[in-house]
């Protein structure tokens, strides 16, 4: 694999980034650590630094992040910083699958171990257009890098042509369920709040539905995709992926499900950072989820309605 993905297993169908190895799909949390090889823990040590000649002096204040089975160094991080093992993480996703709500389908760890994920198919569906399948996941984010914030997002994926697109847990007040490594892991305060993905892929839902209900015409359309894919050079041109983007259109796979759709367009958009943008699927695979693409995609949506809505 290439260098962004260390680790990764699936169950299932090929997930739509192609990656990992698969496994059965009855997986329990604890067997989905061990087939992703994720079932390690990280520890926080002193860190010190040579003088010279063997003199070592501690550095105050300051520890390395390490992963206990080969001493990898995650990241330099403070006092209060409290590792959250994987393990730990996991269990969040425990009493769903037992119940039979989910199923876990991909784990891995990318960037060497800074990023460790895992995606949990909800058993639940529904259509924007009819046979036109949206599953819900959900994504849970455990990153062992100063600066990163526990996460979990609901995970929306369209069957016909595995393109995805996902959204940060917000409650009433707006503020995104993370939790930050200097506070007490609450699993209980996230199980809570998990509550909200239905309330977000409703959301999605609608927005889809409305998107599927609005024609676009071709010369909207592509000053859509010029927003979207903005020409970063000195020409008046169109940029080469809003270009792009008109073929991927009328060609990806599910085209005809709402032909003519601002739901078609945006899907546009999805499939190009899914499937074609990047240079290998690792790197789709993490601008997707945890970079550029991910913001490019919440973007192309929210410009897709505003369009629609003057449709």
């Amino acid at each position: 694999m290439a260098h962004e993905v260390e680790t990764m297993a699936y169950a299932g169908q090929v997930p739509w980034h192609g990656l990992g190895t698969k496994v059965s799909n009855d997986l329990s949390v604890e067997q989905m650590l061990v087939a992703a090889g994720i079932d390690w823990e990280v520890e926080k040590t002193p860190l010190f630094y040579d003088r010279g000649q063997g003199d070592e002096l501690e550095v105050e204040d300051k520890f390395a992040l390490i992963r206990a089975t080969d001493g990898k160094l995650m990241d330099i991080v403070g006092p209060n910083w409290k590792p959250l093992q994987n393990r730990d993480a996991f269990n969040l996703f425990d009493g769903f699958v037992k119940r039979g709500d989910m199923e876990m389908h991909t784990a891995g760890s990318l960037k060497g171990g800074q990023i460790v994920w895992g995606l949990a198919k909800i058993h639940d569906t529904f259509e924007i257009t009819k046979n036109d399948v949206i599953e819900p996941y959900l994504l849970f984010v455990n990153p062992h890098q100063r600066g990163k914030a526990i996460e979990v997002r609901s995970t929306a994926i369209r069957v016909v042509c595995q393109n995805t697109c996902d959204f940060a847990l917000r409650s009433e007040s707006k503020k995104r369920i993370t939790v930050n490594h200097n506070q007490q892991w609450d699993e209980a305060y996230v199980i809570e709040m998990l509550g909200l993905a239905r309330k977000s892929f409703d959301q999605y839902k609608e927005a889809g539905i409305f998107l599927a209900s609005k024609m676009y015409k071709e010369a909207q359309v592509q000053q859509y995709f010029n927003k979207v894919f903005p020409n970063t050079g000195t020409t008046d041109e169109d940029s080469k992926n809003s270009k792009f983007a008109m073929e991927v259109l009328l060609e990806q796979p599910g085209h005809d499900l709402a032909a003519g759709s601002w739901w078609q367009a945006f899907n546009a958009v999805t499939h190009m950072t899914d499937h074609t943008m990047g240079r290998s699927a690792d790197t789709r695979l993490t601008s997707a989820w945890f970079g550029t693409n991910r913001t490019r995609k919440h973007k192309a949506l929210d410009l897709a309605i505003q369009f629609a809505e003057t449709a």
